[in-house]
């Protein structure tokens, strides 16, 4: 067969050795022989590789077959590749490369041979050959040994080496037993000193402890003169600290301890004197190390028990040993059991000590990871112990009567008071398995064995555990458990009732919860229990016996406070029970006597029991209290050191204030039929004299006491009429302890106990008034609402609770308060009786922190809860409240906080139901509109503000459903109250609801309108929140839309000037644009109609008249101006401005020169009746007017009209009488220059004021007209005609001043439009003479502007139209050139020179030109220039006309305006041409000129002077 195809088969079959059947296995091994046979070199190398490869399988019987077999070919080659440097070439470590790990494959192919020659010797009965014995290789052995131990053991290599010493050890027992015994002083050492060399420890231990195996079995006697090196050195291995994440330090750690278990047997005294000398070290190590080998239960009988004594000793050091000490301890303690070691004498000691570490407290860091990895906690060790009791218990059954009745000692002293659970589960296991074996040591005899606890003191110490029954692991059910399986030993009379009562106990528990369980209840059951327990009895020798056991145990609960008070009650609870009563004295006594008063929790446990004492003993009790009331304790010191304050002073007001807490729970306890008879003259009586006190402990205890002593009134009173006379004077005394607490720190429960205690009181006869209610409210939520948040403490260091205390304080001090108001409402369970609370709380739902509001609303929410489950509806009535609850708390849906805002969500739901009961709907009715407001709540989680307002206003279309039209007016005016909210949010949320419900239902507000503006008025002018003033104008704005005209009179009706408030009610009206269209339309109407002054007399003195303005048109004014201000009445006025700009131009017409009423505001309503911040002073009639028209130009985007009127000063000339003409004549040029188009919608609204019956709107109107008539626009608009008529019709006028300004129009009409003027000359010259002769007109300013008129049209009038009337018209002119007035001179003569043109080649008309040529000539040197002007203009035009060439050419030359003219030259000359053309008229200039030497004019005096004498000299 070919080499390859060997290797081949020869793997296959290796692979099929590992077949789990036996005839595989066997055929595989034949197979493997017969390759042998042939080919030994072949297959021994490739079974050595093999073997290497997969180490499991060198234990396989096949394996040592074929090394049987083979051996002498192995031991050669176990020979070969031992000797140093001799390696068989065909070896696949032989180049010199490889050498090392060469070596160290050899050694391990070495350490399989001897392996396999082992296990073959082992299993001799399964070999093929049982006639194989050790020796048959020994000296092969011992000659590879030689080579190991001598050439290779000390290599350098590290591999080697361990490869070695790994062989050495199996070698050791294929050995001769002289060689072993030769080598064992140098084998041995050499093995030690490999720990030092080395660090992986396990192949080192190992082969030593097949050294050692070896040594022993073959008895050797120099083993012992190693021992001190050995036990050296295995024991700093045994102390090594053991990885179990790395496998190899647990396999040494193994290794060792079966090294201790194989010297033991051979030098139990030598090894055990070892250990315990080592136990008397302090290092941790060591001790750990030592209790290891003692805990090894391979460990033999004697070393067991010196570990006994080893336990003893640890006795000593329990507290200084480290847990992991502790822990090793308590696996010896375990190993020992089982090995029936603590059943010998002290063995009692090592079950102690069990027990104290089940008792262990929970480590202190038990939430931090510790720094150690192998750190034991207190729990974990505590939970071995435990598991380590319950091993004793359940699978040690020898241990049984060392445990029953054993253990019971350590179920009574206080230090293994958290080792109850796995004591009593103990104990319950071993007294069934007795109990149920019917074994005659279940029934324990306690008066033999005096170790153990009393019956009595095990009944007190089980009730105890279970009174707090899931402390210490959850004893609560362990302990009943433990006393119903004891009851028999306990008393024979319990087995029946505790059978019935104690599984029901057991299940309550099992079905609780730490967090669930209702401690107050669990306890008035244990309580129950043990009453039942002692009348089952119905031994009063016993139950004495009981109580007095109970009282001696007292002093073992001083660390236990809340246990111990439950035993004082229980004491109360089996004193209750006694017949005897000098042992209800003695007892009482000593409880008060032994009592440590500072502490509160046994101060009231004390005072729980001495009450349920007094149940049945009340006589007694009362006595042994009033003792010890009068007691030599509570007497001070004297004298002058009764100055200062005793150092017992304290202790002292501790014991009063356990005295006044008995006398409360004697109260309450105390027989119905007999305690109100001793309330007053007894309990009373004895506590009332502390009042005064200033001791926070006795206040306290006072309160509760009050407080005790009203629930025992409030039990009494629902079987009789009780009436408590002192009801009001400890209500005072409560509120005063309340008052005296700060408002800025919760510290002490005092106030809280002391609302607990008024909450009892007020239930009691007789009711509280009013007042005394008042008080006692407003006190109670001022002291709780105000308190800071429960984070914070403001109070010093050392006085500062810690935020569980104050967490748990709050919430006690507030759940007090609830029970008060509670209580309060409850006594009048009535709409009324709600809003007495409600009124208090109210505002603080406002409070500007949120933490208050929060309490608030919270408040309120139990409150209305507690309203509608106690409702009970007999008869309809009205809920007359809801509007104003509803009022206060819709706005808060929008409040910052989450809690508040879903908090008054339930508010609103629980009210609306309270509403629906009282109109008569059953309890369970379910509202669908209602029951969504539970939708709605959940979107109150999203702080998004239009979110929250939506949401605000869909509340208010489910409240505006559910809402009486009685209650509507309540909710608007509480929420106007909330506009001024001091969250800015719950302010806007006022006003969505608001608006919500004005758009709702405001139809039906008529009555209540004036009411509703009078106070958003008062409200604007607090409001700081721009939103909810603009929202307040939405507000004005809905009602204006529903009762337009009631809006609009009640806001004219406010005080004149409107003060800035009333100002952005009208500025709101303007907001929309067919509603201030509406208000602008009715204004107009009232103000066309309306007289818009009177006059009067100025004084009495004077009789002279004095116009005096209405209040109605001037308001309107203003509203308008208001209005107006507001962008949005752009719409508005755009499409009413011409009968708007009428309007108004009449009303400033109407208020020029008019002075505003001294009673201005005599017909205002609503508001004070005097003036605003802009006094009357600063109010100007006209120049609201003028302002408010103003407003009007600028909102209609006239501003190229308004701009000029601005720059010119002309609303100022407007509102001057002397100048309003003037002002209204520059407006008018304005608007037809800038505003043409919309003229004649207002022509056409102005002409109706033609002919009111007010001169001075007439005169306004014709002014404007006048003006107009100056533009071509009025022809290009076709007004021409209707402003001629209007022109005309003034002429007649009654007021000059209007006549005057006809005049003028009509004289305009000549520059405007000029082509008409020919079409209209008949009514112009008629319309301009009469001017001229117009008689009623002192200052001829009619007759001036006639002439000017005049002027102005007969330079377009046709010479056929005017030429009839030339002599007629100089007729007229002719008296004003001599006039004085400058203006008229000056027009006149003008209009001469305009006249002369249609009077050329008339005779008459030239005459009448020599007529006044003197004047003219005369006034060439007037004093004004106007009037010069207007003489040389119409000479010029007069020359032509006197038919002098010469004159005509001087004239024309001379006579320019702009050219100055020397006067003497000139009339010199002038009196020669008159000469030379004239001569027959120089005598009528003579008598013409003297004329003027009387002249008023100085300078036309001496120019006639002149004239003659140029005329003489000629």
């Amino acid at each position: 067969m070919e080499d390859m195809e060997v290797e081949r088969v020869s793997l296959a079959l290796m692979d099929a050795a590992n077949d789990k059947d036996p005839l595989v296995q066997e055929q595989v091994r034949k197979s493997m022989l017969t390759l042998g046979e042939h080919q030994p070199d072949k297959i021994l190398s490739m079974c050595q590789d093999y073997l290497v490869k997969h180490p499991k399988l060198c234990y396989m019987g096949d394996w040592y077959s074929l090394g049987y077999i083979f051996r002498n070919m192995i031991f050669f080659r176990l020979d070969a590749i031992v000797w140093y440097g001799a390696l068989p070439e065909c070896y696949p470590g032989h180049h010199a490369a490889h050498a090392g790990h060469g070596k160290a494959r050899q050694h391990e192919m070495g350490f399989l041979i001897c392996e396999s020659i082992l296990e073959y010797l082992a299993n001799l009965d399964k070999a093929p050959d049982p006639t194989v014995r050790k020796d048959t290789f020994s000296s092969e052995i011992y000659a590879a040994y030689d080579i190991l131990f001598s050439n290779w053991l000390q290599s350098r290599e590290t591999k080697l080496r361990l490869t070695v010493a790994e062989a050495l050890g199996p070698m050791s027992h294929l050995m001769a037993h002289d060689k072993l015994e030769e080598q064992l002083p140098r084998l041995i050492p050499a093995i030690l000193s490999l720990y030092k060399k080395n660090t992986e420890h396990y192949v080192i231990s190992k082969s030593l402890c097949q050294v050692l195996d070896a040594s022993v079995n073959m008895g050797s006697r120099l083993l012992e003169t190693q021992l001190d090196n050995l036990l050296g050195a295995m024991h700093q291995q045994v102390c090594a600290p053991v990885d179990y994440n790395n496998p190899p330090t647990v396999k040494n750690h193994n290794e060792i301890l079966r090294c201790f278990s194989i010297l033991a047997n051979t030098f139990p005294d030598r090894l055990t004197g070892f250990v315990l000398q080592r136990l008397d070290n302090s290092n941790e190590r060591n001790r750990i190390g030592s209790l290891f080998y003692n805990g090894d239960e391979e460990a033999p009988c004697p070393c067991h028990y010196e570990a006994t004594t080893a336990g003893q000793q640890q006795q000593g050091n329990i507290k200084q040993d480290s847990n992991k000490v502790k822990k090793v301890m308590v696996q010896v303690i375990s190993a020992m059991a089982h090995h029936g070691y603590l059943e010998l004498e002290g063995g009692d000691v090592l079950v102690k000590y069990i027990v104290q570490h089940c008792a262990l407290p929970d480590s202190v860091t038990r939430n931090r990871l510790p720094s150690d990895p192998e750190d034991v906690t207190n729990e974990s060790l505590r939970g071995m112990c435990e598991n380590t009791l319950h091993l004793f218990t359940t699978t040690v059954g020898r241990m049984a009567h060392i445990l029953w009745p054993g253990l019971l000692e350590y179920m009574t002293p206080v230090q293994y008071t958290n080792a109850m659970t796995p004591l009593c589960k103990s104990l319950i296991l071993l007294g069934n398995k007795k109990k149920l074996a019917k074994d005659t040591s279940f029934m324990i005899d306690f008066n033999g064995q005096v170790s153990l606890p009393t019956p009595y003191v095990l009944l007190t110490r089980l009730l105890i555990n279970a009174s707090f029954p899931f402390r210490g692991r959850g004893r609560g059910v362990p302990s009943l458990n433990l006393l119903g399986v004891l009851g028999p030993n306990i008393h024979s009379n319990t087995e029946r009732i505790w059978g019935e009562e104690i599984p029901a106990l057991v299940q309550y528990l099992e079905e609780s919860t730490v967090e669930s369980i209702d401690m107050k209840k669990w306890e008035e059951s244990l309580l129950e229990f043990l009453s039942k327990t002692v009348v089952t009895i119905s031994d009063d020798r016993w139950t004495c016996g009981l109580v007095v056991e109970m009282t001696k145990y007292l002093p073992s609960y001083n660390l236990f406070l809340e246990e111990k008070s439950f035993l004082y009650k229980c004491i109360g609870v089996t004193l209750r029970q006694s017949l005897n009563k000098d042992v209800v004295r003695t007892q009482l006594h000593e409880i008060l006597a032994i009592a440590r008063h500072s502490d509160p929790i046994e101060r009231e446990g004390i005072a729980v029991g001495v009450g349920l004492c007094a149940s049945s003993h009340l006589d007694e009790t009362l006595e042994k209290l009033a003792d010890f009331g009068k007691s030599d304790v509570f007497k001070k010191a004297s004298g002058i050191f009764g100055l200062l304050k005793d150092k017992n002073d304290v202790d002292i007001e501790k014991m009063k204030s356990t005295l006044i807490l008995c006398y409360g729970y004697v109260a309450l306890h105390g027989p119905e039929d007999q305690i109100l008879g001793r309330i007053e003259p007894d309990i009373l009586l004895s506590i009332s004299k502390h009042f005064n006190t200033k001791d926070l402990t006795m206040k306290l205890s006072l309160i509760k006491s009050v407080g005790l002593i009203a629930q025992a009134g409030n039990v009494c009173a629902r079987r009789q009429e009780f009436i408590f006379p002192r009801k009001q004077e400890l209500l005072g005394v409560m509120l005063d302890f309340i008052k005296s607490e700060p408002l800025d720190v919760l510290r002490t429960p005092l106030r809280q106990q002391a609302m607990i205690t008024c909450a009892n009181l007020v239930k009691l006869d007789p009711v509280l008034n009013e007042n005394e209610n008042f008080d006692m409210i407003r006190t109670c939520l001022n002291t709780v609402f105000g308190l800071p948040p429960v984070e914070i403490d403001k109070g010093k260091d050392e006085e500062v609770l810690d935020f569980q205390q104050r967490e748990v304080l709050y919430g006690e001090t507030f759940r007090a308060l609830q029970s008060l108001l509670k209580n309060v409402l409850y006594r009048d369970l009535s709409p009324d009786g709600l809003q007495s609370i409600f009124k208090h709380i109210e505002v603080w739902l406002s409070s500007p922190r949120d933490l208050e509001r929060e309490r608030a609303v919270k408040a309120t929410s139990e409150l209305l809860e507690f309203y509608l489950e106690n409702l009970n509806v007999k008869n309809m009535v009205s809920f007359h409240n809801l509007g104003a609850l509803l009022g206060r708390l819709a706005p808060r849906g929008s409040d910052p906080q989450s809690t508040v805002r879903k908090e008054a969500m339930d508010c609103i739901y629980t009210l609306l139901y309270i509403q629906l009961r009282y109109e008569g709907y059953a309890l369970d009715y379910q509202d669908e509109s209602v029951e969504s407001l539970i939708m709605l709540r959940d979107k109150l989680d999203n702080p998004d503000h239009a979110v929250l307002y939506r949401t605000c206003s869909e509340l208010t279309k489910i409240i505006s459903k559910r809402l009486p039209q009685q209650q509507l007016n309540t909710l608007i005016f509480m929420l106007f109250e909330g506009l001024v909210d001091s969250q800015p949010n719950c302010a806007r949320a006022s006003s969505v609801v608001l608006n919500t419900i004005l758009k709702t239902r405001g139809a039906g507000l008529q009555d209540l309108v004036p009411e509703i503006l009078e106070v958003l008025h008062i409200r604007l002018q607090v409001i700081t929140e721009e939103q909810v003033k603009v929202a307040v104008g939405q507000s004005i704005l809905i009602l204006a839309t529903q009762h337009l005209n009631t809006v609009v009179n009640t806001l004219i009706s406010y005080p004149l000037p409107f003060d800035n408030w009333s100002c952005e009610m009208w500025l709101a009206l303007g907001a929309d644009s067919t509603l201030a269209s509406q208000i602008m339309e009715l204004m107009i109407e009232k103000l066309n109609v309306m007289v818009p002054f009177v006059e009067k007399k100025e004084s009495m003195l004077r009789s002279s008249m004095a116009r005096v303005a209405t209040s109605h048109p001037l308001a309107m004014t203003c509203a308008l101006r208001e209005m107006m201000l507001n962008g949005k009445t752009l719409t508005a006025v755009s499409g009413m401005f011409p009968r708007l700009f009428s309007a108004l131009l009449v009303r400033v017409g109407s208020s020029v020169g008019v002075q505003l009423p001294k009673d201005i505001n005599s017909n205002s309503i609503g508001l004070e009746k005097k003036p605003s911040s802009k006094t009357a002073l600063h109010f100007d009639v006209c120049g609201v007017a003028v302002e408010a028209l103003r407003i009007l130009l600028a909102r209609a985007q006239l501003d190229d009209v308004v701009k000029p009127l601005d720059q010119d000063g002309v609303w100022e000339q407007m509102k001057d009488p002397q100048q309003h003409a003037a002002g209204i004549t520059l407006l008018a040029r304005a608007m037809a220059k800038h505003a043409g188009p919309r003229l004649p919608e207002i022509v056409e609204s102005l002409c109706p004021s033609l002919s009111n019956i007010y001169e001075c709107q007439r005169i306004t109107v014709t002014a404007f007209f006048s003006e107009l008539l100056n533009h071509h626009v009025v022809t290009e608009l076709m007004m021409m005609d209707v402003l001629m008529n209007s022109m005309m019709e003034r002429i007649s006028d009654a007021s000059s001043t209007t006549r005057m300004l006809s005049v003028r129009g009509l004289g305009n009409m000549a520059v405007g439009s000029p082509e008409k003027v020919n079409k209209y000359a008949k009514e112009l010259l008629a319309a301009m003479s009469s001017g001229m002769e117009e008689r009623d007109d002192p200052s001829k300013q009619i007759a001036l502007e006639a002439m000017s008129g005049l002027s102005k049209v007969l330079v377009y009038l046709d010479k056929k139209n005017v030429q009839l009337l030339v002599v007629y018209i100089f007729m007229k002119i002719k008296p004003f050139l001599e006039s004085e007035n400058d203006e008229i001179r000056s027009a006149s003569i003008t209009l001469l020179g305009n006249l002369s043109k249609f009077g050329s080649g008339e005779p008459v008309f030239k005459d009448q030109i020599h007529n006044v040529l003197v004047s003219l000539l005369l006034h060439l040197n007037d004093p004004s220039p106007e009037v010069v002007k207007a003489c040389k203009f119409a000479m010029r035009e007069c020359a032509p006309v006197m038919g002098s060439s010469q004159i005509t050419a001087m004239f024309q030359n001379h006579l320019h305006e702009d050219r100055g003219l020397h006067y003497g030259e000139f009339i010199n000359d002038l009196t020669k041409y008159i000469i030379q053309d004239f001569p027959s008229m120089l005598n009528f200039y003579h008598i013409t000129v003297i004329q003027f030497f009387k002249s008023n004019w100085a300078e036309v005096r001496a120019s006639a002077a002149m004239f003659i004498g140029e005329e003489m000299h000629s």
